[in-house]
């Protein structure tokens, strides 16, 4: 029996994805390839989540995200929705210049041996520094990029030079896990590292947007979607049955928010609900400046923040395909900042003070997402994607080994789809467990 007449053989289940960011995305696209009758329902305007465009001339996005070449399945899910990211994203050799130095450089190549070269040629680093950091480094992949669930990224990287956790480290680990190096979980840092270094040539290289988010993926979901795709709608109310406000599925993916999914699993599921309803959030801030005739020595730079300086990175957007004169300073791990207040005036003096501009510089807008990833801490307890026959959950806070990122979402996703795939049908006589 080919691939055609098996699933024809199949019965399909009627399955409602609620939510409709990258997760949700990624739950419904591989659903549909099974043969499933999916629905889609998205309580904003738009699809894509966090990750989407608002409105401007050009747009602007919410938030600066950054993928790397070892997000394989964002990749492909992009690919499958016929967005090509070969001419969505800039490819370029992971990189962390600083204002007026060069920073760290992987050359092109295999990830493990370019990060060994890049080290050695790093000339701001003492050659004490640089051979205490490949120490550590080849201890970390003896020992399999594990370390004690309690370990801090701080605590893990405590006997590297000072200028190698400022410049490397730090911006590093607040860039993947949005989460500050003293609080941040080091088994998860591992993990990112791990990936990009040993997932082949150009698994660390960094893919920046040079279209808006919504043209990566949001976009082309929502014409590969068409009529399945509900946008405006907002659940109230899941029973048993499935009945999602009282519409009957086979099986529900709950791929909208954590604090969204609690809501709505708060009868059906107490325990899960309250594992979910727990997670700490990280704010991320992106303050855009406006210097016409400016241009940045490269697409990105790196920031040392502190007390007065707010941002660890400013992107060029006229250099990415965006308005140029354009720039976005990201503030991740932003939480001092969101309770102090004032941070779009921080981020304008740190920019007068450490970058030159042609024009003065101003502040052109604020866009700050409060709950823009969970709180990656160490040991960390993470709410299981399955929560009952036929209901699972996809989003980047589920049990996994990523961080809240694009990947992580999808992966969750994906993962959702996998178990709700062969299991759904049917599931409607199950009943919720109380329990993950």
């Amino acid at each position: 029996m080919d691939r055609d007449e098996d699933q024809l053989a199949r019965p399909v289940s009627r399955i409602a994805i609620v939510g409709g960011g990258w997760a949700g995305i990624a739950a419904a696209v591989a659903l549909a390839d099974a043969g499933h009758d999916i629905h889609v329902l998205e309580m904003a305007p738009q699809l894509g989540g966090r990750a989407r465009s608002v409105a401007g001339e050009p747009p602007y996005d919410n938030g600066q995200h950054i993928l790397i070449g070892a997000y394989r399945d964002s990749l492909a899910l992009m690919r499958r929705l016929g967005a090509d990211p070969n001419q969505l994203l800039a490819r370029l050799p992971l990189a962390l210049p600083y204002p007026g130095e060069p920073g760290l450089r992987l050359p092109p190549g295999p990830p493990l041996l370019g990060f060994a070269r890049g080290v050695l040629a790093h000339r701001g680093w003492p050659l004490s520094a640089r051979l205490g950091l490949l120490g550590a480094a080849a201890g970390w992949l003896a020992r399999g990029f594990r370390c004690d669930a309690d370990l801090t990224v701080a605590q893990l990287c405590a006997g590297l030079a000072v200028d190698v956790r400022r410049d490397l480290v730090e911006p590093l680990c607040i860039a993947a896990l949005n989460t500050p190096a003293p609080q941040a979980s080091a088994q998860v840092f591992l993990r990112v590292l791990q990936d990009a270094l040993f997932s082949g040539a150009g698994s660390a290289d960094l893919l920046l947007p040079r279209r808006t988010l919504s043209e990566l993926l949001a976009g082309p979901a929502t014409t590969w979607l068409g009529p399945r795709l509900r946008l405006g709608c907002r659940v109230q109310k899941i029973g048993p049955g499935w009945r999602v406000d009282g519409e009957a599925f086979d099986g529900v993916v709950l791929a909208c928010t954590s604090v969204e999914a609690a809501r709505l699993t708060a009868d059906l599921a107490p325990d899960w609900s309250a594992m979910a309803g727990a997670l700490g959030f990280e704010p991320i801030v992106t303050v855009y400046l406006s210097s016409p005739g400016s241009r940045l020595p490269a697409p990105m730079l790196a920031l040392r923040d502190g007390p007065d300086a707010p941002a660890q990175f400013v992107f060029d957007q006229g250099q990415l395909g965006g308005a140029p004169g354009r720039f976005a300073f990201v503030v991740s791990g932003a939480a001092p900042w969101v309770a102090r207040g004032g941070c779009a005036e921080a981020v304008l003096a740190q920019a007068r003070r450490e970058l030159d501009w042609a024009t003065p510089p101003v502040i052109d807008r604020l866009l700050a997402e409060k709950r823009a990833t969970f709180a990656c801490t160490p040991g960390l307890a993470r709410p299981p994607g399955r929560i009952a026959p036929g209901l699972f959950a996809a989003g980047d806070y589920v049990q996994g080994p990523y961080p809240a990122t694009l990947e992580g979402a999808v992966r969750a996703g994906l993962a959702a789809a996998q178990g709700m795939g062969t299991g759904a049908k049917g599931a409607a006589s199950g009943s919720p467990t109380k329990t993950p």
